[in-house]
């Protein structure tokens, strides 16, 4: 949750340690105790496992790696800003095989900047400034058009999809919820059930003892007052 809001400062710039320093710090704020490098192996191997279940079915993720749908929301709103980027900056040759790349190449490269290596972006871009096979915009125009259009639809495709996924997940726990909740009301019904039992019992046997002294006074009193009586008797004759 951390790394993806700061996602977008990742992408943009190249020297990363500051930012997972800032993501260690905040861990540390919610009690958990990890270093910058510690963060920075646990995201690259999210990074795998995701890559890895792209061609898996949605059941199979779901169980062998239930942060499926998060990592595919990060790299979703990814795509969509460079889409954006692209869009307004009338750039489009060059979008669809930057998103082709967004989680493995540029991943790398600014995971491996931090050590000190120069960006393998700017060495692309040399080689494609000298490259004899670059498309102008006069002749790009259409087919950038045609580009981002297909890219587009391609990305609202994929939006759906995940929002299925996060719907089906929602639904699933919505309803592990209930079968709680359910499990929780009866549990909480037989606890009061029971609690009523034992006051009634405990009632019936505080009248049962009541009866008792009630009965164990009227015989005193009985044989205190034929005591009385005897003794008077006596007293007489």
């Amino acid at each position: 949750m951390i790394r993806s809001e700061l996602d977008r400062n990742f992408m943009e710039t190249k020297r990363n340690k500051l930012l997972w320093d800032v993501i260690s710090s905040r861990m540390k704020e919610k009690a958990y105790n990890r270093s910058s490098e510690q963060c920075k192996c646990k995201w690259k191997n999210l990074v795998t496992r995701y890559k890895g279940c792209e061609t898996m079915d949605a059941e199979d993720v779901r169980q062998q790696f239930p942060f499926f749908n998060e990592m595919q929301a990060i790299f979703a709103a990814r795509m969509q800003r460079m889409l954006w980027a692209e869009a307004e900056g009338g750039g489009a040759s060059g979008s669809k095989r930057k998103l082709m790349n967004l989680s493995s190449e540029e991943e790398d490269e600014n995971e491996e900047s931090d050590q000190g290596e120069k960006p393998t972006i700017k060495k692309k871009k040399k080689g494609k400034s000298s490259s004899p096979n670059v498309i102008g915009p006069s002749s790009s125009s259409g087919s950038g058009s045609n580009n981002i259009r297909d890219i587009l639809e391609d990305f609202m495709k994929q939006q759906m999809q995940i929002e299925m996924q996060w719907r089906e997940v929602f639904e699933a726990r919505e309803k592990e919820r209930m079968m709680k909740e359910m499990e929780w009301r009866q549990t909480m019904e037989a606890l009061e059930n029971e609690r009523i039992m034992m006051d009634r019992r405990w009632r019936e046997r505080d009248e049962q003892r009541r009866m008792r002294e009630e009965a164990r006074a009227e015989k005193r009193d009985a044989l205190i007052t034929a005591l009385l009586n005897k003794l008077r008797r006596e007293d007489h004759m």
